[in-house]
């Protein structure tokens, strides 16, 4: 049995799968917001009522937002920031007395699509999330590459240089950058071009809100949703020209646009320096699920 654990800053998800990838337990609690011990206490709660529930000890596998310092272990550029600075895994270890491995959301997303969702039995797979920020991970042959600094697949921290249309750049980052690929390609990157394009005559909103928008035929929300399609091309084709996965899966609430699945593809190419794209651009699998399916299969298949 795999138990995996999806730490959110409103929730916390656990889910127990067994070998197949079949869910035996699933439970949601709120996260203790600004409180570390509550926090870990609240993740061994969640461990031990499955084992002791379904009469099995399994894997445990954290989903979490920011990483672990290969310096040190201790977390890192987590937005939930009472967990910044501490040594999350060593600390739930301890609790649970063996091993916890923990990886980003984004990569344990990945992970999941890679195993058994949409990319399953696919070489190498480049996930991203569109979502409030903007996350990558990469697997290749079914494990995942962190690499030497812990950051394989952080997309979104790279500066966006593609089409802007009317926009103008500038945009400040959370991590003290400007335009980068988060700014324009997250759901409140959407929502700021719509209202730039609207020269501010916007109420307030959200994406969701710019794609209901274009569905009923507002020309602004539709120019906005054009340049976002274009400008989704073009940074997937910088992904392309770097490591040529052979998928790409979509995740997070962005990831609902149906129509980035045939448009996308069939822009991309312009960017791509190869005669044919044969990338296949799908939609996972498991839906918000993958995060907490794939801190679960951040272990492997035990005997």
């Amino acid at each position: 049995m795999r138990v995996g654990i999806d730490l959110g800053g409103s929730k916390i998800e656990a889910v127990a799968l067994d070998a197949t990838g079949t869910v035996r337990w699933r439970e949601r609690i709120a996260s203790p917001r600004d409180d570390y011990a509550g926090t870990l206490e609240a993740i061994a709660g969640l461990v031990r009522r499955i084992e002791a529930d379904l009469g099995l000890t399994g894997t445990v596998g954290i989903g979490t937002p920011g990483s672990a310092s290969p310096a040190d272990g201790r977390m890192r550029n987590c937005n939930s920031t009472w967990l910044n600075g501490t040594r999350l895994a060593a600390d739930l270890a301890a609790r649970l007395g063996r091993e916890v491995r923990i990886a980003n959301d984004a990569d344990c997303f990945t992970l999941s699509e890679a195993t058994d969702g949409a990319a399953a039995g696919a070489a190498s797979v480049f996930g991203v999330i569109l979502g409030t920020g903007v996350g990558g991970g990469v697997c290749v042959g079914g494990r995942l590459l962190a690499g030497p600094n812990a950051i394989a697949g952080e997309w979104g921290h790279n500066r966006f240089a593609g089409p802007l249309g009317a926009l103008a750049p500038g945009r400040a980052c959370y991590c003290g950058r400007r335009d980068c690929i988060e700014t324009w390609l997250s759901g409140p990157g959407l929502w700021r071009s719509y209202v730039e394009l609207a020269a501010g005559e916007a109420e307030e909103g959200d994406a969701a809100a710019v794609v209901a928008l274009a569905a009923h035929g507002d020309p602004v929300a539709r120019d906005a949703l054009e340049l976002y399609v274009e400008q989704l091309a073009f940074a997937l084709a910088q992904v392309i020209n770097v490591l040529d996965p052979h998928a790409i899966v979509l995740g997070g609430g962005l990831s609902n646009i149906e129509r980035l699945y045939t448009e996308v593809p069939a822009r991309w190419a312009r960017y791509v320096f190869s005669d044919v794209v044969r990338t296949p651009l799908r939609r996972a699998r498991f839906g918000d699920a993958s995060g907490v399916r794939g801190a679960a299969w951040l272990f492997p298949l035990l005997p």
